[in-house]
């Protein structure tokens, strides 16, 4: 039997968690689909198969399926240009599509042997891809299309793979949820701020319709409120005299005119622009070149009066018309289409004023009219501006309450929410004031029978007198009825293609609602439907929010357990004296210099430094300045633009701009070329700097603290670094002791490398032997407190009881020879004696008696430092 079966689990297991908190990760970091995917790209190869990595979401409105994202692998990079980003594919020719409809996982082995999905099949094969695993990606509102994972290998995809990418599709789908949901809620914000903007000049126009019947007042009124939402120069009104079949310019509001144009003239109906809209009755729309075509008198003024652009509107009276409202720029300029609808029922309220002011004795009935219009504009107006106030559906129910009664004979008004998946109405909120207590909010009712069921799913409003209502078997509509209703107007909230629920209607009088009544609720169900989408989301993305937050403040404190870089061992006087100038400057911002040899501790010094600080709480950056190329170095600190040189493929942000509130620690600052110490000095001066390839100057706030094993003055001295910027980084320097200085140390160091090791290793060390801790503390340690690290892990693995075991004949040879040998000395001595026990095990590596018993390791660890040691069983 196998003992390595249960450990290998075990580590499968972990590696499968640590690929889902990975996952978890990602999610919280980005918001944009495509980072979310290029990071899980680079993140799963590790414990998951595959090359490629696609999101496939189903179109609605198309009824296919579309590729959004596809993500190579960073392991495999594709090395074709061909790219499936957009591709839009029918259900039946795509293998999402039937994961999709079906809602189950699909592997397929070998896209070679498959026949089905043709189009799909055809371009995964195009990229080389061999088989592929592809998952539904459901949430517990929506169905949103599949995440696919492909392989440039056939038979990649097995049992333990699915279950682990199927753990990834749940994470994943909440949160393409929540980014779909995000950008729709914004949507939907910003069409509500526009549809307030045109219910407002609406407003505007009906309260100048309503004050005046004179006309060159209210055009007046008019241009100012539609130059407001519509620039242009000139409105005017011609109104239609048939007898004549001429215009009369009865209005004109034009500040910039030359004088060609004069109000009370007539002029000729044919070969003019606004002849086109009076024949047509339509809008007409004409720019410079068709004024030139017209060849007409009235054209003529026009193009000299500078006009380039031009936009008719018939006004409409029943069956005739009554003239033609015009608006012309000295610009060419072009409207959306909600602009033209906003001017055509501009229009329509202009027409009623001016067949008001042209037949007085239909006076009363015409006010009658714009009065109810008025209401019903004041209650869309009401409800628009409710629901950008209110996220909260009640909050927003009880604003819009008062405004229905104003117009319309309701008694009780009542807001009900669908739960799709129990088919139940909840009554979200009432407002009945005469009632007897029979209704209350928070009751659930089930579908069938309620007074809004029909409007439900019909999604068209429903209106029921005292019969209907009586019939009805629902227990709600029999407390209607107790309750003395008579009359109910019942319209479904829709959102898309999508049911939320019912705005309800009722009045103890029969007969209380007309159709003209209903589609004026209807109009106001679309907005309340809006709040109520959005809030639903903002519920689900708060509670998602707050998971999220947990689970950073779980990872952080993960972090803060695993890496306490707070934690500076030893009680010497050198040590003692390096951390008192640690507490003194820690709390200024002034700029730090920590000096010392390779491994003495210099990034534990800074963390010191920044976690004393007031800057704690926001980003320590640090950068390794040896560690990157001289031509990558400039981009790394102050970021470049994209397209700023070859293969800056994307705008990126330096470590400065990271670092802003915060602390940026430089270690091996010596290594800096001289070319870009220039450019450190000035962002040091003037904490600004511009990107490469960008002249926008950027202002940081950071600390500097920098570290060097270097001697900087010599440097200077020698004109290998600048004298300004030495002058500059050594404003508070601070140099660490090497260890052969703090021996004082060394007992407390020893120990705790031994328990963290230990710890790590699973092995249980109690005692340190006194001729091993003399041996550590004669040892020159010329690696400083990073070699004794490495030394003690190295003891640590060839400890087998409870005292540390300690190869004291490596501490015997000479600091030059030691220094020499480095690692490859400590992994000869380890290799020898793992060599040397499997000898005496007679190459029995499990079991009670096996190398990996002896040497207090797991089988499968012994396994693989056997293989990284190039060790093996001799023929």
């Amino acid at each position: 039997m196998d003992e390595s079966l249960p450990s290998q689990t075990a580590e499968a297991e972990v590696a499968q968690y640590g690929a889902l908190l990975k996952v978890s990760e990602a999610i919280a970091a980005h918001r944009d689909l495509q980072a979310l995917f290029r990071d899980l790209a680079h993140r799963l190869p590790a414990v998951a198969p595959f090359d490629f990595i696609g999101l496939v979401l189903h179109d609605p409105e198309k009824n296919l399926m579309k590729v959004h994202v596809l993500e190579t692998a960073a392991a495999r990079p594709l090395t074709t240009t061909t790219r499936l980003d957009g591709l839009e594919m029918p259900i039946e020719e795509s293998a999402t599509g039937w994961v999709w409809t079906h809602q189950q996982p699909l592997i397929i082995p070998s896209l070679a042997e498959e026949t089905r999905f043709a189009m799909g099949m055809t371009a995964l094969r195009g990229i080389g891809v061999q088989s592929v695993c592809l998952l539904p990606l459901t949430t517990a509102m929506s169905r949103l299309g599949a995440i696919g994972f492909g392989s440039l290998e056939p038979q990649a995809f097995g049992a333990k793979d699915l279950a682990l990418l199927d753990q990834v599709a749940k994470q994943v789908a909440v949160a393409v949820d929540n980014v779909l949901n995000f950008a729709s809620a914004k949507v939907s914000q910003r069409a509500l701020v526009r549809e307030r903007d045109r219910l407002n000049l609406l407003l505007e126009i009906n309260h100048a319709v309503n004050a005046t019947l004179d006309l060159k007042q209210l055009l007046s009124a008019i241009a100012t409120s539609l130059r407001r939402v519509m620039p242009h120069e000139r409105t005017a009104l011609l109104l239609y005299e048939p007898e004549r079949e001429q215009f009369r310019l009865h209005a004109l509001n034009f500040d910039l005119t030359k004088g060609f144009l004069a109000e009370g003239e007539l002029t000729s109906v044919d070969g003019t622009p606004a002849g086109i809209a009076l024949r047509s009755r339509k809008p007409f729309y004409c720019v410079k070149a068709d004024l030139q075509g017209f060849r007409s008198d009235i054209a003529d003024r026009l193009l000299a009066e500078g006009i380039q652009s031009a936009y008719c509107f018939p006004l409409l009276s029943h069956d005739h018309v009554l003239g033609v409202l015009t608006i012309s720029s000295l610009t060419e300029k072009t409207y959306e289409t909600d602009d033209i609808t906003l001017l055509g029922e501009a229009a329509k309220q202009i027409a009623i004023a001016v067949e008001n002011a042209l037949n007085y004795g239909h006076v009363l009935n015409a006010r009658q009219e714009l009065a109810r219009e008025r209401d019903r504009l004041q209650l869309l107006l009401e409800t628009n501006n409710a629901v950008a106030s209110h996220l909260e559906v009640r909050d927003l129910f009880a604003s819009i309450t008062t405004g229905i009664r104003r117009v319309l004979k309701a008694d009780v008004i009542s807001l009900t929410i669908l739960d799709p998946e129990l088919n139940q109405l909840k009554l979200y909120a009432l407002d009945f004031p005469g009632q007897k207590g029979l209704l209350e909010e928070g009751t659930s009712y089930t579908l069938r029978g309620c007074p809004a069921a029909a409007a439900i799913t019909g999604r068209e409003p429903v209106m029921l007198g005292q019969q209907e209502l009586e019939q009805a078997e629902s227990e709600v509509s029999k407390r209607l009825v107790a309750e003395g209703v008579k009359s109910a107007c019942c319209v479904p909230l829709l959102l898309r293609d999508r049911t939320l629920g019912a705005l309800n209607v009722g009045s103890l009088q029969e007969g209380a609602f007309t159709q003209a009544d209903a589609g004026m609720l209807s109009e106001v169900a679309k907005q309340i439907a809006l709040a109520v989408a959005n809030s639903l989301a903002y519920q689900e993305i708060a509670a998602l929010k707050d998971k999220l937050a947990k689970e950073k403040l779980y990872l952080e404190e993960e972090i803060q357990t695993d890496y306490n870089f707070e934690e500076i061992v030893g009680d010497s006087q050198a040590l003692k004296r390096v951390l008192k100038q640690v507490q003194t400057v820690a709390v200024t911002d002034s700029t730090v210099l920590i000096l010392g040899e390779t491994g003495s501790g210099k990034e534990l010094v800074a963390r010191a430094l920044h976690n004393l600080s007031d800057r704690r709480e926001r980003t320590f950056v640090k950068l390794n300045c040896a560690a990157i190329p001289a031509g990558l170095l400039e981009s790394e600190l102050f970021g470049h633009e994209k397209g700023a040189f070859t293969g800056a493929i994307a705008t990126k942000l330096g470590r400065f701009e990271l670092a802003d509130c915060g602390t940026l620690f430089l270690d091996e600052v010596g290594e800096i070329p001289l070319d870009l110490q220039v450019k450190l000095l000035r962002v040091l001066q003037e904490q600004e700097f511009e990107r490469l390839g960008s002249t926008r100057t950027i202002r940081v706030n950071v600390r500097l603290i920098a570290a060097t094993n270097r001697q900087l003055a010599q440097l200077v001295e020698d004109k290998g670094f600048r004298s300004d910027l030495y002058y500059r980084l050594n404003v508070f320097p601070i140099t660490m002791p090497p260890l052969r200085e703090r021996t004082r140390d060394i007992p407390a160091l020893t120990r705790h490398f031994a328990q963290k090791f230990a710890r790590r290793m699973k092995k249980r060390i109690e005692t340190i032997p006194s001729e091993a801790m003399k041996a550590l503390q004669d040892y020159p340690w010329p690696g400083n407190v990073r070699e004794l690290e490495n030394f003690i892990e190295r003891a640590v693995i060839l400890t087998q009881g409870q005292d540390l075991y300690v190869p004291l004949a490596e501490l015997k040879r000479t600091p030059s020879a030691t220094a020499s040998s480095g690692a490859a000395t400590l992994e000869q001595a380890e290799r020898e004696h793992i060599l040397k026990v499997l000898r005496e095990s007679n190459w029995i590596i499990g079991g009670p008696a096996g190398t990996a018993m002896r040497l207090g390791m797991k089988r499968t660890t012994l396994q693989s430092k056997m293989l990284k040691l190039n060790i093996s069983r001799p023929r």
